[in-house]
């Protein structure tokens, strides 16, 4: 059975293995090891993903079964250059583990967000998705997102074409 509930202090370790995993399994083979590493290193390390569990500033939710973190949204304040709303938040990533993909754990999460974003009183809820990842931009598009230009996503030292994406709340 899966449970979904908001991160705490003590899931910091599980939710960045569980985040490594992920990008590694969906992205791994784009990227030569140095340059993946230290993405994973600078996003899910110590001073990453886990220390921004219980900051104000971000919510994080997981999908959780048995002991098992398989999925996960962070919603913030919006980190793109540019011009954005006030009150815009930005979901910053929404992983699914790839043994769970299908099972309905993106929706679950993906209805999280724009509800917890509408309850904080955001216009605009904005994302960025890589360029090649037909998987995910489907599923955005679905939700109402448009794309809005492009966004340059540095993985180490490689720098990848991202979409952002808004969806009007």
């Amino acid at each position: 059975m899966i449970v979904y509930r908001d991160a705490a202090p003590g899931d910091g370790e599980k939710l960045a293995a569980m985040a490594r995993a992920a990008f590694t399994d969906t992205f791994g083979h784009l990227y030569p090891a140095a340059d993946l590493n230290a993405f994973l290193d600078e996003a899910f390390g110590p001073e990453g993903l886990p220390a921004q569990i219980g900051d104000p500033d971000f919510i994080i939710r997981l999908a959780v079964e048995g002991d098992a973190i398989i999925g996960f949204a962070k919603i913030g304040p919006v980190g793109f250059p540019g011009d954005w709303p006030e009150d815009a938040v930005e979901l910053y990533q929404l992983y699914v583990a790839s043994s769970h993909l299908g099972a309905g754990v993106g929706p679950v999460l993906m209805d999280w967000a724009i509800t917890t974003a509408r309850a904080r009183g955001a216009s605009e809820l904005i994302l960025s998705v890589y360029v090649d990842n037909h998987r995910a931009k489907a599923f955005y598009t679905r939700y109402g997102f448009v794309d809005i230009g492009r966004y340059d996503f540095p993985v180490g030292e490689t720098i990848d074409e991202d979409r952002i994406m808004r969806l009007s709340l």
